[in-house]
């Protein structure tokens, strides 16, 4: 099993799509990745000589941010909107959806279970 950026990357998949395991790395990324190393994007992660992966490891590692550094650079952004107090940061303080959905109905995955109103009867 290959191990790229920390993660180990599923073998039997063809690269274009292992790569994509791969926090950070979408279908374009993965696609540019296999394109600069010079690979087929029909090769599988079981086919690549010790070599071509670490090619591929240490271009990750010199031209994205990806996994643990990326997830940092999200959380310190989300902080600083937050600590400055714009409208998105507070969305993001009551756990409300912070790209304009509609809450009223909807949007159960971010504010949680429906609370039930003490004292209503019908």
């Amino acid at each position: 099993m290959a191990r790229i950026a920390g993660v180990n990357i599923p073998t039997a998949k063809r690269v274009l799509i292992a790569l994509q395991y791969i926090h950070g790395i979408g279908q374009k990324a993965a696609a540019e990745i296999i394109e600069k190393v010079k690979i087929t994007p029909d090769r599988r992660v079981n086919q690549l000589s010790d070599a071509e992966v670490l090619q591929i490891r240490e271009m990750i590692d010199r031209e994205y941010t990806v996994e643990g550094d990326l997830r940092r650079e999200v959380s310190v952004n989300i902080k600083r909107l937050m600590d400055l107090g714009t409208y998105r940061g507070m969305r993001h303080r009551k756990s409300l959806p912070t790209r304009g959905q509609r809450t009223h109905t909807n949007a159960r995955t971010r504010k949680g279970p429906a609370k039930a109103i003490a004292g209503k009867k019908k």
